[in-house]
């Protein structure tokens, strides 16, 4: 299978948004990373990335990054903002420090966040402003 396949691995679920991009372990990417659909980090991103379907950061990868997406789920570190329009998941494994925003939030305890955070439909939508 191909890391940068289209084609849906279970095609029972709807999705707007088409493919999977994955950036394994041990794969480092500087600049700009712009998705149509969901993205898998599991590597070192520095830079900024934009994600129009769920973002999933892995426990091991680390990004110093303004991170932007639809969804997220969030393991790893991110040093930089975070801006989640729709759900945001913290795993208990990750470290965030920046600015995070989005519509709702679910953290696990031991999740370690150093910013300021906004949740809710408002703080959403003044960053799309």
């Amino acid at each position: 299978m191909s890391l940068f396949s289209n084609n849906r691995l279970d095609n029972s679920m709807p999705s707007h948004h088409e493919g999977t991009t994955i950036i394994a372990r041990g794969v480092r990417v500087e600049g700009d990373f712009i998705a149509q659909g969901d993205v898998t980090i599991e590597g070192d991103v520095t830079g900024h990335v934009t994600a129009e379907g769920t973002l999933h950061i892995g426990a091991e990868a680390k990004l110093k990054a303004e991170v932007s997406a639809d969804d997220a789920i969030i393991a790893g570190s991110i040093v930089g903002s975070v801006i989640v329009k729709k759900r945001l998941e913290i795993k208990s494994t990750a470290r965030i420090s920046g600015d995070v925003t989005c519509e709702t939030v679910t953290v696990e305890a031991g999740a370690m966040m150093d910013g300021k955070i906004s949740v809710g439909a408002t703080a959403t939508e003044r960053v799309a402003e």
